[in-house]
């Protein structure tokens, strides 16, 4: 069976993190799932950018078994194959450690949606998990890192909200594939930082009416939605 293609959109998914700037060294991973074949294509580990090649990336399935490739599998696999397991719809998972976005994680707070540019892309505040248990670090840390996720998303749709920040660690994003969901992790990081100038200009600010919010998020993803073309 081949896993070409598959393989090709990752390592270019990946590339773009690079390229925009939103990792350093090592620090990022971005995976695809193919839900036809039962398999997952994700960025070894360990493998800087600059060296990475298409035929590094490695194929698992959602047991996290190796299928094809030389090379281990990236450290943070098992939190992206439990978010495949459990978000029916995402197609591609990325996460990064992207300067703002890992700030909020570490201050262990949302990301409050205080303006459009936020309403626009996720609907109310970017949540952050819950802080690990000791009980989850002894089990299976990746895996539990999943579990935390997937536990914020309790009466949320991921669709909506296709982004995460970890309580102390990092962001996770989401999309209906690879690329879209490097797209997502760009947009949360200028979300982000833009949160942060704004508190930092204004600390009592309060977040945006729920009305405006609901505009500017309905009119791009609502079923009448009219932004962009047809």
């Amino acid at each position: 069976m081949s896993y070409t293609e598959l393989k090709r959109e990752v390592y270019e998914a990946n590339m773009q993190l690079h390229h925009r700037n939103l990792v350093v060294y090592t620090w990022g991973n971005v995976s695809q799932i193919d839900r036809d074949k039962g398999v997952v294509a994700i960025k070894p580990s360990g493998v800087a950018y600059e060296d990475l090649k298409v035929e590094d990336i490695v194929v698992v399935d959602l047991e996290n078994t190796v299928v094809e490739g030389k090379m281990r599998p990236s450290s943070d696999t098992k939190t992206h194959t439990h978010l495949y397991r459990h978000f029916d719809n995402i197609g591609g998972v990325t996460h990064t450690h992207s300067t703002y976005a890992t700030a909020w994680a570490q201050a262990q707070e949302p990301i409050p949606c205080l303006g459009t540019t936020h309403a626009d892309y996720a609907y109310g505040d970017i949540p952050c998990t819950a802080v690990m248990s000791d009980a989850q670090i002894e089990r299976d840390y990746e895996e539990e890192t999943g579990v935390q996720i997937t536990d914020c998303f309790t009466g949320k749709n991921p669709v909506e909200t296709p982004m995460v920040i970890i309580a102390g660690h990092a962001p996770f994003t989401w999309g209906k594939d690879a690329a879209q969901s490097v797209y997502h992790a760009v947009i949360l990081e200028e979300i982000a930082k833009m949160a942060y100038l704004t508190r930092t200009l204004k600390q009592s600010v309060q977040p945006l009416k729920q009305g405006i919010m609901d505009k500017h998020y309905l009119r791009k993803h609502g079923k009448n939605a009219y932004y962009g073309q047809n």
